[in-house]
Parts: structure tokens; C-alpha cells; sequence
């Protein structure tokens, strides 16, 4: 089984990037900014992991722009898109940092396995047909569902966006269709992965909650470091669990 994670900010990448002693591929993807990490797996872990598992991992970042990490829904669908045509994973993994609220029980640190994905910045009002596309409610891998029981994580809807702050007309959308976790990429990953028919899994660790008086970029700053390093923990507890008792995509 091939896992290939994306992640669009190195802070959130490079815990499970050292964790897994993963190598960066040079211009494996150039002209493109992305980058390729692979784990010389099994040595890397504790654990009769890789060949005899059957597991192996990639870490794809979007790359940098402008002296900062391509965050967003673009940069997350090219990342993807080559991330499916050059390595033919079984199963894709977006992971990284998001925001909730805590009127919705949500708190930083906490990490979740997403049950669903939406957009909540494509709103087409009065046609009932593109505002379903635009809201896209992308499903996830089955697996999802049985990692989260297995590992007791809580389940949550990523909602995804292009901008860091929201619009009140946008919490209203993300209310109405059961959005809990707001971040900018994880449904630009998992709209590519069901053009590809790939299965999708999104894994995502709160850094700000939406509804806190100090909820602004410094805020997200302040805990982005510890909480990547929780992120980590989480992940790798994923890839053991997949490679001590595989779930077939």
C-alpha cells in the first residue's frame, strides 16, 4: 500500500518528514514548485514496516512562492494532480493545520479524521445545481471511519476556503451544511482525488478557534510548532496501524 501525504506548509510537513528520516527527491516535480519527500522505510521506524507490510510512504509539499509556502486551494489541487500522475498512490492523505469553534466542542491540539469535505467560499445562489457544485461534499475513504474508531479520534467536516479569515455570509454556509473544522486546502485535494478516483483520507490538528476574541494569524503562530509536532504523532499512529492491519482502499 502506497500513502502519499499532502501537506501545504513545511512547519506541518517536516515533523513527519524527520520521524520518518524521508529524503527529499530534488526537481522531481520541476518546473513545478511541489516537492517529493520518500522514507527509506522499514528502517526508519520500530516496527517491521515497509516491504514486509506492505506500507510505503511520500510526502508531497506544495513548495514556495513569494519567500512563503503556496498555502490554498490551488497550489493543494497541482500538488495533488501531480502527485497522482507521477506516483500512483493507493491512497491520499491531506494533512496540515486547520481552525475551529468552540461553541462546536472543538479545541487546539486536537487532531481529527475528516468524515467530509466542502467548500465554503463557492456559492451560487439561486441554482440549486452549481451551489451543490460548488459546495462539492466530497466523501472520504472508508477507512477513515474504522482508523478513527481504532485509534479513538474524533470525526469532523473540513470546510475549505481560499482565505484565512471568513466572511459572516461564509459561517452562515459552513452552519447550515454541518462545517466544522475551516482550513484552505483539504477539498481542493479531495475534488482531485474523485476526478482520479483516488481514495482520500483528510487528518487535521486545531491551531485557533474561529470564535476565540485572539483568533487572528498570530494566534495560529503561537501554536502552529506544537501542534504539527501532536499532528505527527497522530500520523504516524495511522501509518502503524495501516501497516499492522491494512485497510484496502
Amino acid at each position: 500500500m502506497h500513502i502519499c501525504y499532502i501537506f501545504a506548509m513545511e512547519a506541518e510537513a517536516r515533523p513527519l518528514i524527520e520521524q520518518l528520516k524521508a529524503e527529499e527527491q530534488r526537481d522531481f516535480f520541476a518546473p513545478l514548485p511541489c516537492r517529493l519527500y520518500t522514507s527509506p522505510l522499514p528502517s526508519a521506524v520500530p516496527l517491521a514496516f515497509g516491504e514486509g507490510s506492505g506500507v510505503r510512504c511520500s510526502i508531497v509539499t506544495t513548495g514556495r512562492q513569494h519567500d512563503r509556502d503556496l498555502i490554498g486551494c490551488e497550489a493543494a489541487a497541482l500538488a495533488t494532480t501531480m502527485a497522482i500522475q507521477r506516483l500512483s498512490p493507493d491512497l491520499i492523505i491531506s494533512s496540515g493545520t486547520c481552525g475551529g469553534w468552540a461553541r462546536k466542542g472543538i479545541a487546539v491540539g486536537q487532531v481529527y479524521i475528516a468524515n467530509g469535505a466542502m467548500f465554503h467560499d463557492r456559492r451560487v445562489p439561486g441554482d440549486n445545481a452549481w451551489d451543490t457544485q460548488g459546495l462539492g461534499n466530497y466523501s472520504v475513504w472508508d477507512g477513515s471511519y474504522s482508523l478513527a474508531e481504532r485509534l479513538h479520534l474524533p470525526m469532523g467536516k473540513v470546510t475549505t476556503g481560499s482565505s484565512f479569515d471568513l466572511l459572516p455570509i461564509e459561517d452562515e454556509y459552513i452552519d447550515a451544511n454541518g462545517g466544522q473544522l475551516k482550513e484552505m486546502e483539504g477539498a481542493s485535494v479531495a475534488f482531485v482525488c474523485s476526478v482520479f478516483g483516488v481514495p482520500v483520507m483528510l487528518v487535521k490538528a486545531v491551531t485557533n478557534l474561529r470564535d476565540a476574541p485572539s483568533d487572528d494569524i498570530a494566534d495560529f503562530q503561537t501554536h502552529l510548532k506544537a501542534v504539527s509536532q501532536r499532528l505527527c504523532q497522530v500520523n504516524m499512529e495511522i501509518i502503524k496501524a495501516l501497516a499492522e492491519q491494512p485497510i484496502c482502499p
